[in-house]
């Protein structure tokens, strides 16, 4: 062995009990214990970048060196050599305590190592990785640098000399070839032979590798490293082959390792004699196959071991395999779980349909093959998991029985006040699986009745079997197939349910995501909440194929896995924030699947793969908008409206939900905080104006968090009598600050050319009403428009405009029909709040009204309001919005209200205070509402308008 040169490498200290030796590849493990390898990983790749143009690492030679022994000098001389340590058993003597490699120093670590490369990284990103280094060279350690987050040495390398020609080394080389052959052909005879202790040997390929290399191997050095690497020998032995310079004295040491095994393996076998050509006992070729799939198939399916590897990465035998250190099992210890048992029985409970039954199977089989430590086990046990969970026919037990729809309703009543048309189709959905249960119990006992009948007769046959009663076998016969037939009859005549597919449609904070959790209560189901908003790609629904890296199953299948039922209600929010066509698809497409009740009952993800029936899931979707929504999407799905809540329903709401559940939040209890309807009021109209209730939920909690002040600071001060509970409007806007709205109230006197409108606020379910006012000034006939009005808004000015002056003379304006009423004149048409948009045609019949007073001198009743839109022929048509612009009517002191005729229908959906509140007349045309205006004026052209006009 020749010394060559000396060179200062990075360094890496081998996990305890590792021998790294010239020519072998060996993992390590490298996780947060070993900061000092990734440290030593990162430097490398920098050098490397540095040194070479495509940045290979393994240029880079780093120092592998492994832990010392007590029993073993410098130069691999044993210190004990009548010790207990016996060479026949190497593992009975306890090493001493374990050195940590990351924090090992030079007096921790053997004098001698090897140079390597890093030949890869694997690792899955987890946060851990395992390092592929080969051996290179012998080197002798002799100074050790620990100035960074790794060491460094300065080593002396050494190289066998192969230019010298040693008949003794040839002979012993031929010898270690022969040796070598005879232990991998003993190994592979272990494989087939069944022998107590013995669970694993070599396959057929890789004997038949191992005996190709060992006959093509010329260098006697590289092949005793290479076999001390197999051999079972203890952590000394190998230490003392790294350190055996000598090339004669290390192939003699291999020998006695290998022929040492050999015996071993032949004693365990009881074999006297072997021979390459006979043996001395026969061997059954069709059990010896057997026994081999079967220990092979163990081996595979054993978890892989902890054990640092000696090999170079091929499966050699591991810990425990004839008399290994490890092998021996304490009786008393547990065994270890079988992995893919459990998983077997996992996938038998989960009741899987026969095409999942099928694929599992397949699978199962598949994975028996796969080594542990392949990537493509971790995918497929991962996958076969994922069936196990995946509810195929565990479901929910509805509580549908008698008092099923009454505890229902109360249910419903208690979550959310309102709301009817949403509460009644829920209703019905129960109805319907209560009436379809009733029939299919009936069925259910039907067919028992049938099936103990048939039992019966057949009990007879049995017991009256006797050569006479052979004559009756064939109407026995002719009655069974009958009886078959009648209960495949009944069974036919079971009910499916098919859950429908709600859309709940309205304004944000109107309890549509509540309701749907109140009806997974009221039906005793899985409630479980999928967010759209946002989802982009089509994978996210469908899931992710499993050829790609970090595949998984879609939302729809990661929420059935999480209910772990197969009928739960799934809520899927914000349907209409779903994101178009993109590059990775359209997610509203593949929703269409999912949410079509004649296609769900076979949906397919595409990581499961295998049809999993939705049909049973009641799906409940919420949107904002309809606009967003896809026609075919939209199509699938039964469409209910909330169009959010009225102020009386509001103040419901506050005082029997928002406000006792805000008293608990701010630490207050009942009567700390007195309430009163008009100061629940004030807030709704004053400091918000939103269809839900969320900023009112937010204004009460502002209330009680000073009222919560207040009576912190009295209870501080000893005087707790001096707190006053009870709330009034005066105290609001010591809490809440100034008015942010300011609701508008009936004049108590009335002038020419001022009429009340109403409106409805399109940024929430509130309605109020809207002066609009009417001037004229000399002028040359012109129109001018105010207050921020819309174009629909200036169209109905017009239109009412054109009719009045059309009917100018019969309405008693103009002294002939032919003049003209706004010759020499101009009008101003405001609307206050100028800063408000306003548009809608429904003032068209309060513009008309306006007009004429104007140019008639007669004033509109204070307390009359109105609505509706008007055609040129000056008939009233029908508006929106009619209970909330009522509601906002009575509350602003209005008394009298005209509607459409076509609007009657409306006032059916009205609370009963507005209708016992309001005097509601309805009037089909502009006439009928002058009449009701100005009941004691006569007019001129005055025209009777006919109940029933034709629209021919």
């Amino acid at each position: 062995m020749a010394q060559t040169q000396t060179a200062t490498l990075p360094l890496i200290a081998l996990p305890n009990g590792s021998v790294l030796l010239p020519g072998v590849v060996q993992r390590i493990a490298v996780s947060s214990n070993r900061p000092d390898i990734a440290s030593l990983l990162a430097a490398v790749y920098t050098r490397a970048a540095s040194k070479t143009p495509n940045g290979r690492i393994d240029t880079i030679p780093i120092a592998c060196v492994p832990i010392a022994s007590a029993l073993l000098g410098p130069n691999g001389q044993l210190l004990l050599q009548n010790g207990e340590r016996s060479p026949s058993n190497p593992s009975d003597l306890p090493d001493g305590p374990d050195v940590d490699p990351a924090r090992a120093t030079k007096a921790d670590l053997f004098p001698w190592g090897v140079t390597a490369k890093i030949t890869g990284v694997e690792g899955r990103g987890t946060g851990e990785f395992t390092l592929l280094v080969e051996g290179v060279a012998r080197i002798r350690v002799s100074k050790i640098y620990s100035d960074k987050a790794f060491l460094e040495a300065k080593v002396v390398y050494y190289q066998d000399d192969t230019s010298l020609t040693d008949p003794a080394l040839d002979d012993l080389f031929q010898l270690l070839k022969n040796v070598s052959r005879e232990l991998v052909v003993i190994l592979r005879l272990s494989a087939i032979i069944p022998r107590l202790g013995s669970n694993i040997g070599l396959s057929p390929l890789l004997a038949r590798r191992l005996d190709l290399f060992i006959t093509k191997q010329k260098l006697p050095g590289a092949l005793a490293d290479f076999m001390a690497n197999i051999v079972e020998c203890s952590h000394e032995e190998r230490l003392q082959v790294l350190a055996s310079l000598d090339v004669k004295e290390r192939v003699a040491k291999v020998i006695d390792l290998l022929n040492r095994q050999v015996s071993t393996i032949k004693n365990s076998m009881k074999i006297t004699a072997f021979s390459t050509s006979s043996l001395p006992f026969t061997i059954d070729p069709e059990s010896a196959q057997r026994e081999l799939e079967k220990m092979w198939k163990s081996c595979k399916t054993k978890p892989p071991t902890k054990k640092p590897s000696h090999g170079v990465g091929m499966p050699f035998p591991p810990p425990g395999f004839m008399g290994q250190p490890g092998g021996n099992r304490n009786p008393g210890e547990e065994k270890e779980p079988d992995e893919i048992e459990e998983l077997q029985k996992r996938l038998d409970a989960a009741k899987l349909t026969p095409e999942a039954a099928k694929v599992a199977d397949r699978e199962i089989k598949r994975l028996k093959k796969i080594h542990p430590a392949q990537a493509e086990y971790a995918v497929t046990k991962t996958y076969l998991e994922t069936l196990a969970d995946v509810p195929w026919t565990a479901t929910t037990d509805d509580r549908l029985g008698p008092d099923t729809l009454a505890r229902a309703r109360k249910q419903l009543n208690d979550d959310h006040y309102g709301l009817g048309k949403v509460k009644k189709r829920l209703l019905e959905y129960l109805a319907v699986l209560r009436l379809k249960q009733s029939i299919n119990d009936g069925v259910e006992a039907q067919i028992k009745q049938v099936e103990q009948e048939s039992v019966t007769a057949e009990t007879s046959k049995d017991d009256g079997a006797n050569p006479a009663a052979t004559t009756l076998d064939a109407s026995l016969e002719e009655k069974s197939r009958a009886t078959s037939a009648k209960i495949e009859v009944l069974k036919s005549k079971r009910m499916v349910d098919k859950s429908p597919i709600l859309l709940l449609v309205g304004p944000p904070g109107v309890g549509k995501t509540s309701l749907a959790r109140s009806v997974a209560i009221a039906l005793g189901r899985n409630f479980h909440r999928i967010s759209l908003g946002g989802v982009r790609d089509e994978a996210e629904i469908r899931g992710h194929r499993r050829t790609y890296v970090a595949a998984m199953p879609g939302l729809v299948v990661q929420g059935l896995k999480k209910v772990g039922v197969a009928n739960p209600v799934f809520l899927l929010d914000e349907i209409d924030k779903v994101s178009g066509s993109s590059i990775q698809g359209d997610p509203s497409a593949a929703m269409l699947e999912v949410l079509d009740p004649e296609q769900n009952n076979s949906f397919t993800d595409h990581y499961i793969n295998i049809p999993i029936d939705l049909s049973k899931v009641l799906f409940i979707a919420t949107a904002n908008s309809l606009d967003t929504i896809p026609p075919p999407l939209l199509d699938r799905m039964e469409t209910i409206y909330i169009p959010g809540y009225t102020t009386l329903e509001k103040r419901h709401i506050a005082m029997q939900h928002l406000i006792p559940k805000q008293l608990r939040v701010n630490g207050l209890s009942d009567g700390q905080v007195v309430f009163t309807q008009e100061v629940v009021s004030k807030i709704i109209e004053s400091y918000t104006r939103e269809s839900g209730v969320r900023n009112l939920e937010r204004e009460i909690s502002s209330v009680l968090r000073g009222k919560a002040v207040e009576y912190a600071d009295a209870k501080d001060a000893g005087h707790p009598e001096k707190y006053d509970p009870q709330l009034r409007v005066d105290d609001l806007e010591r809490f809440l600050g100034i008015e942010k709205y300011e609701e508008e109230i009936a004049e108590k006197t009335s002038r020419p050319g001022i009429v009340t409108g109403l409106v409805a606020y399109s940024s929430g379910s509130n309605g109020s009403i809207l002066f609009i006012e009417i001037a004229d000034m000399p002028g040359n006939g012109s129109v001018q428009l105010t207050g921020k009005l819309g174009d629909v808004l200036k169209e109905s000015v017009e239109v009412a405009l054109t009719w009045v002056k059309a009917h100018a003379f019969e309405l008693g304006l103009t002294q002939s029909p032919g003049e003209n009423i706004m010759k020499d004149r101009s009008i101003h048409v405001h609307c206050p709040s100028g800063s408000i948009p306003k548009d809608g045609p429904s003032s068209g019949i309060s513009q008309a009204i306006a007009l004429i007073s104007l140019f008639s001198g007669k004033a509109v009743p204070p307390t009359m309001a109105m609505t509706g839109e008007i055609s040129l022929r000056g008939r009233v048509t029908a508006v929106g919005g009619i209970k909330e612009k009522l509601i906002g009517a009575l509350r602003a002191g209005v008394k009298t209200v005209l509607l459409p005729a076509q609007n009657r229908k409306d006032v059916k959906d009205l609370p009963q205070e507005v209708r016992d509140g309001l005097e509601i007349i309805h009037v089909s045309h502009i006439w009928e509402a002058i009449h009701h205006v100005w009941p004691d004026s006569h007019w001129p052209g005055e025209q009777e308008i006919p109940t029933v006009q034709s629209r021919l």
